[in-house]
């Protein structure tokens, strides 16, 4: 203290004694982490309604010319058939006009019989699947058995249930082998839960079903369904701007999922013109 008064410092703000107890910073650390104690509250700021203050940005950003509210798209698919379920992904990743990434990996693995899409926000898709992955795996331990599709959809849909209209942006589909066979479950932030055999989300999905219509039936062949996939992705992002990269194709048996390719839409292009002038020849 001597030398704070020599050098003047004694007076300073910094030096005095702080009014602030430890009432008053537990107080303010739970103003600020609060929302920890939920653990599906991660993702979620603590106010009332986020959405408020995202409108506040929104109006913000149409002040000063910045375009907050980005458009979304992507197209991911779906199917089951007697080999299992396909699942098939492009990779980009799109803000408004703006291509963020081309390398986006839109399908999680959340075990090894059980795989997740993502269609809508990346973040809000990435963090609840990861979520969900944490659920089912502490399902597995605390029941010594692998918890069902049906069951990991409706945790997912609770949870989104839980968020509804706070601003969450998800278009999900879940899939895996369990018990009971193939599962296909689509969940989105509304908390909608559909089972069904054939799927398509995102802004490319109108062409993919197209494609997905004219070839699709139950018998088809590992070879043939994978193909089906493949094909209906690449129409997809040749007619859809917000959708492009890499066409990944995964395959879900009784024996676990098996990444069956990633290739490049523009390889695939190529390879399809080729077989179009084939075929006309």
């Amino acid at each position: 203290m001597a030398l704070a008064e020599i050098c003047g410092l004694s007076d300073a703000p910094f030096m005095k004694a702080n009014s602030f107890s430890t009432d008053d910073a537990g107080i303010e650390l739970f103003k600020l982490s609060g929302n920890m104690e939920d653990p599906f509250s991660l993702a979620v700021p603590p106010f009332a309604n986020p959405c408020e203050h995202l409108a506040e940005l929104q109006a913000t950003g149409e002040n000063s010319g910045i375009k907050m509210n980005f458009d979304h798209g992507t197209t991911t698919l779906g199917f089951k058939f007697k080999g299992g379920v396909i699942l098939a992904v492009d990779s980009r990743a799109t803000g408004g006009q703006f291509i963020g990434s081309q390398t986006m990996k839109k399908i999680v693995e959340i075990n090894q019989y059980m795989l997740g899409t993502l269609a809508g926000g990346a973040a809000d898709c990435v963090y609840w699947d990861r979520v969900l992955s944490k659920e089912c795996r502490l399902h597995e331990l605390r029941n010594k058995e692998r918890i069902s599709v049906a069951a990991a959809s409706k945790i997912m849909a609770n949870i989104a249930h839980e968020y509804k209209g706070m601003g969450l942006s998800m278009g999900m589909m879940l899939a895996g082998y369990d018990k009971r066979g193939p599962a296909l479950y689509y969940v989105d932030s509304e908390g909608t839960r559909t089972p069904g055999n054939v799927f398509s989300v995102g802004s490319g999905s109108i062409f993919a079903f197209g494609v997905l219509d004219s070839g699709y039936k139950w018998d088809l062949s590992d070879e043939e369904a994978q193909e089906l996939g493949r094909r209906a992705i690449y129409h997809a992002t040749f007619r859809d701007a917000f959708s492009g990269g890499i066409v990944r194709v995964y395959h879900i048996t009784p024996q676990g999922w098996v990444n069956i390719s990633n290739q490049d839409c523009v390889d695939l292009h190529y390879k399809y013109q080729a077989q179009k002038e084939a075929a006309k020849h």
